[in-house]
Parts: structure tokens; sequence; C-alpha cells
């Protein structure tokens, strides 16, 4: 029997996440532990939260799941697993253990699909040297994939979205595009070579960007995921208290995610996000339509935006070309705070 996993979903993957906006209002509901042990918390929406346990161990805690972005079982496993992995990463910690959290439609889809599903994930935690010790599963309709990730980071060693300093570069490890490609698969729009190279990158680790950030003593960063390079970039600005401009041609894209915009394939997590952004951003009068639909496109597994000084970037991205990161390219600067908190520019 061919499972295909796209029949049952209308949206998959980090473009499933509730709007920033809808989220925020959330949030503040949400009550604020007060613990000295708390090294990172709710306040800045960071990738994780981090808690202190001595003076030379913190434990980085994070979980994500999201319904399937590609047809396949054992790659929607691998997808969702290597997305849950990456907030570890982006925090400057060493992924370790992790836990199961799948939700499966037991009368719609045969067992071998939930079995793929969970050898997708444990094949793609292995290869992050993280042990998946168990989990918990519901039956829920459309299937949800991801897990639980509990990591370590040294307590003066930790990297967060709060740490952005005026005059550092912005480098982006990977290509953006994924929420465009694969609305355009849905379509039948996109290019089958697309499409592969999506779910490449999609199951791509964001462990050689976070040993180079580590070794460069990099103090800020986030990775790209649902609320798009644009939102991320304004979690990280608002959370270090400073203005962020980023030029969209300079931005890596993925095969043909211009034109596909261009021929109005615009998923709609990119206008939720867009209107999470609107009331603090400036769009320069050069910019056109496209690239500012693009910077607000949900990413899933998407890559590192790190922060990295004047003096450091060159050899950095050499590093991470070097280390199988070929799309890593400086896109924008750290500013000192001004009238809006984000800038795109062309």
């Amino acid at each position: 029997m061919k499972i295909d996993l796209l029949q049952m979903v209308e949206y998959g993957g980090c473009s499933a996440k509730i709007p920033p906006k809808q989220l925020e209002e959330i949030l503040k509901y949400l009550p604020v532990p007060i613990d000295p042990d708390i090294l990172v918390g709710i306040d800045t929406h960071d990738d994780a939260g981090v808690y202190r346990v001595n003076n030379e161990l913190a434990l980085v805690f994070t979980t994500d799941f999201f319904p399937p972005v590609c047809s396949d079982p054992y790659e929607f496993g691998q997808i969702a697993a290597a997305n849950s992995i990456s907030d570890i990463y982006a925090m400057g910690g060493d992924p370790v253990i992790a836990l199961n959290i799948l939700m499966f439609p037991a009368s719609k889809l045969p067992i071998t699909a939930f079995a793929e599903i969970l050898r997708g994930g444990f094949d793609k935690a292995s290869e992050a040297g993280v042990r998946i010790i168990g989990g918990h599963t519901i039956d829920d309709s459309p299937p949800k994939y991801g897990l639980a990730v509990l990591g370590y980071v040294h307590p003066e060693k930790i990297i967060t979205n709060a740490a952005a300093k005026p005059g550092d570069n912005l480098i982006l490890t990977k290509r953006i595009g994924t929420g465009i490609i694969l609305a355009g698969q849905r379509l039948g729009m996109a290019d089958e070579s697309d499409i592969a190279e999506v779910k490449r990158l999609m199951k791509q680790l964001n462990n050689a960007g976070a040993a180079i950030m580590k070794k460069n003593n990099v103090k800020g960063a986030t990775d790209i995921t649902g609320f798009g390079l644009g939102g991320h970039a304004l979690k990280m600005a608002t959370a270090s208290k400073v203005s962020i401009g980023i030029n969209m041609k300079s931005v890596p894209l993925i095969g043909k995610t211009y034109s596909l915009i261009d021929e109005g394939c615009i998923p709609g997590a990119s206008f939720t996000n867009l209107e999470y952004a609107g009331r603090d951003i400036d769009f320069s009068d050069g910019l056109d339509y496209n690239l500012k639909m693009i910077a607000f496109d949900a990413q899933t597994s998407g890559g590192l935006l790190m922060c990295a000084s004047p003096d450091k970037t060159d050899k950095m991205l050499e590093e991470l070309k070097a280390a199988g990161l070929p799309d890593a390219a400086v896109i924008g600067e750290v500013r000192k705070s001004g009238e809006k908190h984000l800038y795109l520019y062309s």
C-alpha cells in the first residue's frame, strides 16, 4: 500500500504553527516562574529554555512537532526530528536525549506508517548523537510528529536571540523558500528538483553551523522556522533592543522560489507573519513585493541566523562553506536601536 501523508493535511511543517501575533497574545496568560536558575525563559521568545544545574552545567530544553511536509513517513520522521533538535543547536547546546511526540490516526493509516515515522526520527536523532528514550502517542488526525529534546550547555556559553550587538554581521546558513516550494508542490507548480532540494535541506542538521558558532564565541543567534526570516529577525532585534537590517538581494533562495512567488504562489503563513511584523518594520522604496513576501515565508527546519563580529565574519564564512554549508552568506547587519526594529532593503 502506497502511503501519501500529504493527502491528510492542509498545512504542514512549521507553517502550521499558530501565527506569531496570536501566540504573543496567548503567552500573556502564561504564568512566569521566578527562579534565579532559569537563565533563559519565555520573556525573549527564544528558541529553547535554559536551566542552570550548577556553575558548570545548564540544561537546554525544547519541544517541537507538526503535521507532515512530505508524502513519505520515513522522511517526515527525519525532517521533524531535525527541526526539533535545531533549537538546541541555536542556543549553543549539545543535544543529548529526547522523547517522541506522535499523534497518529490508527484507523486511517497502517501501522507500518507509524513505524516508519519513528524510524526516521530515530535515525536522524542518532545522526545528531541523541538517544530517544521514550515518548507519548495519542490517536489523532492528521498525524503529527516531533521531539522533546534535552541538551547540555555551559551557563556562560549560552547563545541567545537577545545578544545581538550593533556592528555584528548577520550570517544565514541555509537557503530560504521551503514554505513556497512546498506550497508549489501542492499546487503542481514546483519543479521536482526543487522539491528534492527542499527535503534535503530540511533533513540537514544544524550541527555544523552550531560548532562553528561555538568555536568563534558567537553570542547571538536564532534558527529560522515558522515565523520566517523576517519574523525571527524581528524577535532577535526586539529581544536584543537593537535594530536589524536585511539586504533581501543577499538572501540565498532555493531554486525557483522567486518565480513561484511571482506567479502568485504565496503561502498563507507569509501573510500572517507579515501582519505580525508590520507594526515594527521599514521596507525600503526599492524592495519589490516578491522579496517582501519571501522574507516572511515560513521555513521548516531552516538554517541558523548568527551574529558575527566583523573581524571574524570572513573566517566564519570560510569555515561554514568548508563544513558543508556552501550557501552560507552575509545577509545584513545589526544596528543601534532605531525608529523600527527591522529594516528590509535591496
